[in-house]
């Protein structure tokens, strides 16, 4: 055998001219053969395809978020008929998915030519490209919420995001960011400006360099007025310019909450009050002082059980427009003289407080680490090496004497070691705002955990303590419970002047995309009696060092348990 493969060798070898043609002829008959089957043939099936005569799901399968369905300009098929019907989603006006299944009769290259053709024009029933259109940090042409992706940015995602709070349109700039709005507020401008692709999405177009590809909605009937389900603020007095404070006033017959939360953000307000007032939080109408719910308690004209304030005092409502007087960002002009940590043990909310900076300070955070998907998620500063000077503060978890001492500065975040450790193993096995599954709070994953992690949080609050130069302590809990005031005395810790009306204007966008919703509820106490015990010691620890240094001591809540 082995001197018949070494003759057959030896003749190709000696006769190229043959080897190249017995290769050519063995290219052209797989070639024939695969376009026979694309004309004549069934579409081939994929073995992991559900298949319903086995009982495979169709129908009800759960389809990830990011799909590779695609509405919009860049339009591309990418699977079986009954994926595209699930894909559409709900929100879009559209006919039964009959007409959608009956694309798949056809295999081949004439096939996927159909299907283009009849999509597209299908998809200018849902999603209608408008144009391109100018746009300014300053005043943005869409002034709804927005969101960023650099890494997976897609037209449908950026559509179905918009479409979902019921906004009217949705516009893509650089590759990866999308705005959402009720109408346009800028110029049209020429096609060829919008020339940059999208970054989750090949061949198709996201805008260009303050420059938004913008889509027109078509809202199916039960999203169109989902943005109206805004969130309550509180009763709060009258402010004593209301013309200033609240500058849009409309006068409605039959008035109702739902009425003047749909205008304020017809409008672009991100607040709406009785009677009905529009405006922003400032100075004059700060939403600090909330009074007793009481005082606000006169029904509304057209709804029995609902309240619209007094004359003397406001209901306020937050609605889903996004203030934009704190979203502008950028890497300091001159390199930062002093490094400023950031110094967290993990989960004690270090992703969420540097979201509140950037929003605070309007330039970007550092990281001693690169977490890719944080820089996909809008951190820019997370590719800078931590040294580079161009961030306002850099994000660490070390707790080392050389590392501590490399910083001339920190803010340190300090948790409640049961909801941090919680958190931290969320983000292990869950992602930065996922959730560990059951079957690992269940294992051996979260005993040893525990067992590893707890000393960590006493160690590292410990030595930033005792080698840290100049050390500014944030409990975790008072940053949520007083933004206000506890972002201030950081921000003034970065050498930053605190402007008053940024802070507001992050009050109300405090949240963002890079914050846990809360921990999962699980059915049981995950720490043990023993854990409970070694924690609480360590919970001693710390409150003893911090009072040794003359700051308050550890809050009421991090025990007993």
């Amino acid at each position: 055998m082995a001197k018949l493969w070494f003759r057959f060798q030896r003749y190709f070898r000696r006769k190229p001219v043959r080897f190249f043609t017995f290769l050519a002829l063995y290219l052209t008959a797989g070639s024939l053969v695969f376009l026979h089957s694309g004309f004549v043939g069934q579409p081939a099936v994929s073995q992991n395809q559900a298949n319903p005569a086995l009982g495979g799901p169709v129908e009800g399968a759960e389809l990830p978020f990011l799909g590779d369905l695609h509405l919009g300009r860049g339009f591309r098929d990418t699977g079986d008929a009954s994926s595209i019907a699930r894909r559409y989603g709900t929100w879009f006006k559209g006919k039964d998915g009959n007409e959608r299944a009956k694309l798949g009769d056809y295999g081949g290259a004439w096939s996927r030519a159909l299907k283009g053709r009849v999509v597209r024009e299908k998809e200018e029933e849902r999603a209608k490209y408008i144009g391109c259109y100018l746009d300014d940090t300053q005043s943005r042409a869409l002034r709804g919420v927005s969101f960023f992706d650099y890494k997976k940015m897609t037209i449908f995602r950026c559509q179905d995001n918009c479409a979902e709070r019921g906004y009217l349109y949705a516009g893509l700039e650089f590759g990866a960011e999308c705005y959402c709005g009720h109408k346009i507020q800028a110029t049209n401008v020429s096609e060829a400006e919008c020339d940059m692709e999208c970054k989750g999405e090949r061949g198709s177009v996201c805008g260009g360099a303050n420059r938004l590809s913008v889509y027109r909605l078509q809202l199916a009937q039960e999203s169109a007025r989902r943005y109206g389900s805004a969130v309550f603020r509180g009763c709060f007095r009258r402010p004593d310019n209301l013309s200033l404070a609240l500058p849009v006033t409309v006068a409605m017959p039959n008035m109702s909450v739902d009425k003047c939360v749909d205008l304020c953000t017809e409008k672009e307000y991100p607040l709406a009050s009785h009677a009905c007032h529009c405006g922003f939080p400032t100075t004059l109408f700060p939403l600090h002082e909330r009074e007793d719910e009481q005082l606000c308690a006169q029904k509304c004209s057209a709804e029995e059980f609902e309240s619209c304030g007094t004359p003397s005092y406001f209901i306020v409502y937050q609605t889903q427009v996004q203030d934009n007087r704190c979203m502008d960002r950028r890497f300091l002009p001159a390199k930062s003289k002093q490094l400023i940590a950031l110094a967290s043990f993990p989960g004690a909310g270090n992703t969420w407080a540097r979201h509140l900076i950037e929003l605070a300070t309007g330039f970007y955070t550092g990281s001693y680490y690169f977490d890719g998907s944080l820089y996909n998620k809008g951190f820019k500063g997370e590719r800078d090496h931590w040294r580079s000077g161009r961030t306002i503060c850099i994000k660490t978890h070390e707790s080392g004497q050389k590392e501590i001492e490399a910083f001339d500065a920190a803010i340190l975040l300090i948790r409640n070691p049961y909801k941090a450790l919680m958190a931290e193993f969320n983000r292990k096995y869950g992602g930065h705002i996922g959730f560990a599954a059951h079957a690992h709070w269940k294992g051996k994953e979260w005993p040893e955990f525990v067992r590893n992690y707890a000393p960590w949080w006493a160690t590292h609050t410990l030595d930033w303590l005792k080698f840290g130069k100049k050390v500014l302590v944030v409990h975790f809990e008072d940053l949520k419970q007083d933004l206000f005031v506890q972002l201030g005395r950081m921000v003034s810790l970065l050498g930053v002047a605190v402007r008053e009306d940024r802070l507001l204007c992050v009050e109300s966008q405090k949240d963002g995309n890079f914050k846990r919703s809360g921990l999962r509820k699980l059915e049981y106490d995950p720490y043990t009696a023993d854990m409970q015990k070694t924690i609480s010691a360590y919970i001693k620890m710390v409150d003893a060092a911090l009072r040794g240094r003359n700051l308050t001591g550890v809050p009421a809540d991090y025990y007993p348990r």
